[in-house]
C-alpha cells in the first residue's frame, strides 16, 4: 500500500520497509534465513516486485516447513508522512497477505525526535517480532 507522499524510498523491489523487517521476522522465526537469501537483489525477477508479493511467498515458506503464523507486532520510525491514518489498511493487507484474523498484526509508528538520519528524514526504519508455531507431522 502506497501512502501519498512527495518523497519515496529507494530499492530493488517497492522498497517497502514496514513489510520487509515482516518478512525477515517471519523468516527469522522459522530459522530460514532472511529476504535477501530468499529473495536477492541480484534476481531481476524480484526488481520492482510488491513486498506484499514476497510477504505470500514468506508465508508459503512457512507453510511449506510446518508453520504458522501466531502474530507479528511492528513499528515503524519515520518523522514524515503521518501513518496513523493508514495503519488499518496497512494492517487488513498485512493480515490478508499471511492469512490470519486482523487481531494478530500489530503496526505501531513513531518519530526519531528530530533526531540523526531518520529525525532528518533521510530514511524510515521499522522493527518487526513475530510469533509462529510449528506443527509436527
Amino acid at each position: 500500500m502506497q501512502i501519498p507522499f512527495e518523497r519515496g524510498l529507494e530499492g530493488h523491489s517497492d522498497a517497502d520497509v514496514l513489510l520487509h523487517a515482516i518478512a525477515d521476522a517471519l523468516l527469522g522465526a522459522a530459522a530460514l534465513g532472511d529476504i535477501g537469501e530468499h529473495f536477492p537483489n541480484s534476481d531481476p525477477q524480484f526488481k520492482g516486485i510488491s513486498s506484499l508479493k514476497l510477504l505470500h511467498r514468506v508465508r508459503d515458506l512457512l507453510r511449506e516447513e510446518g508453520f504458522t503464523v501466531v502474530n507479528v507486532d511492528s513499528m515503524l520510525i519515520l518523522e514524515l508522512p503521518k501513518v496513523l491514518p493508514h495503519i488499518d489498511k496497512m494492517r487488513s493487507a498485512i493480515a490478508d497477505a499471511l492469512e490470519v484474523d486482523l487481531r494478530q498484526v500489530s503496526i505501531k509508528a513513531t518519530t526519531n525526535e528530530g533526531m540523526g538520519h531518520l529525525g532528518r528524514q533521510e530514511g524510515i526504519a521499522a522493527h518487526a517480532v513475530a510469533c509462529i508455531q510449528h506443527h509436527l507431522p
